[in-house]
């Protein structure tokens, strides 16, 4: 490993699908002030030598190669891209090489899983953050800045719409890997409504319906401390929406769209009857990530979003899915989260323009 006073973090990227491709790969540009891209580990030989020559990765080697490719190329930490299913293995396998873990969300497709993932870093001593871009994304960092505020009055109530058409074929489709609109898309509504009410649900009600073995199209009801409600809607079937609502009884605040990253957002902010509008220009939402956890790697601190986050996030899923099969509501018991995001997370830098796949497709159809 290299040394911390080296000012740079020596990455391997684990598995080249499209997130990867179009996204984590050319990240490393804007990050360059402290990450360095060093090795690729996937499964397909085509993409290792189409995207090593693309990068000029020197070490490349495949999933089998994991610990002699991160030994190699003295690799400081990974940014793990798999399959959900396989998110479990490659942490507890980098931990153990003593490599820090920097994982797409979720963190897994079960809270045992996470917990057996933190307690193999926590025993290693490596740091284990998990891929919230949006904590570091200005739009969304200042819709929590709002609704902590005052200015919506006491925030009660939250909505949001979040879908795709997925292409037959895809992960999302697939219940083997972890596939499923909740774990794809819900997590991105459960993420964002637990800090902007800065609370952690109570109670848990879905429907769900089913297509090929995941849950494809899934409606939710969460309930929180002091009457607070919230419903969103996902879905791997329905055409693209991208957007959530909160309201106070002073007034609301519109995010749209909200949890994408290859386009800019506008807040639609309406207090004591008078509207305005914001818009926040498009930006590299992955380099972001990366700048932050090096500089956690390298000043030695805990990063937020940190493994706590994964787990918050994956309870309130595995209770979408059950009280969907169910038919009945899901009590959660009470959390008390240590750490939210902050406004001086923000890290801002300039778009990219999406690269040439490589056996990569996008998850949409269109």
């Amino acid at each position: 490993m290299a040394k911390k006073d080296s000012k740079k973090v020596r990455y391997a990227v684990v598995g080249a699908g499209n997130i990867a491709q179009v996204a984590v790969l050319p990240a490393f540009r804007h990050a360059k002030e402290n990450s360095e891209l060093v090795a690729l580990i996937s499964g397909d030989a085509e993409k290792r030598r189409a995207l090593g020559e693309r990068y000029s990765i020197a070490t490349l080697g495949d999933y089998e190669d994991f610990e002699s490719v991160l030994d190699k190329a003295r690799v400081d930490a990974v940014y793990i891209c798999t399959p959900n299913s396989e998110h479990r293995e490659f942490v507890v396998r980098a931990a153990e090489r003593g490599v820090h873990v920097l994982c797409e969300k979720p963190l897994a497709t079960s809270v045992q899983d996470c917990e057996l993932m933190r307690a193999a870093c926590e025993q290693s001593g490596v740091r284990l953050m998990v891929a919230y871009r949006l904590h570091f994304e200005a739009a969304n960092l200042k819709a929590i800045d709002i609704a902590r505020s005052g200015k919506l009055g006491t925030p009660r109530l939250f909505s949001s719409f979040f879908s795709h058409v997925v292409r037959a074929g895809d992960i999302r489709r697939d219940p083997e890997v972890g596939g499923g609109a909740s774990y794809d898309l819900g997590v991105y509504c459960i993420n964002a409504v637990r800090h902007l009410f800065g609370a952690e649900p109570i109670e848990v009600f879905a429907n769900a319906v089913e297509e090929a073995g995941t849950d494809d199209t899934v409606t939710v009801l969460l309930k929180f401390p002091d009457d607070r409600l919230a419903h969103f809607c996902v879905s791997n079937s329905i055409a693209g929406v991208s957007s959530y609502r909160i309201a106070g009884d002073r007034g609301d605040l519109r995010l749209e769209p909200a949890f994408e990253y290859s386009e800019g957002n506008t807040h639609f902010l309406t207090v004591d009857g008078k509207s305005k509008e914001r818009s926040f220009p498009k930006s590299d939402q992955f380099a972001p990530e990366l700048v932050y956890f090096s500089r956690c790697i390298l000043a030695d601190e805990t990063p937020e979003p940190s493994f706590e986050e994964g787990i918050c996030d994956v309870r309130v899923v595995e209770a979408i899915l059950t009280s969907a099969r169910t038919g009945r509501p899901v009590t959660l018991p009470p959390y008390q989260r240590r750490q939210r995001p902050s406004p001086d997370q923000k890290i801002e830098k300039p778009p990219i323009s999406k690269p040439k796949t490589v056996n990569a497709p996008g998850p949409s159809v269109r």
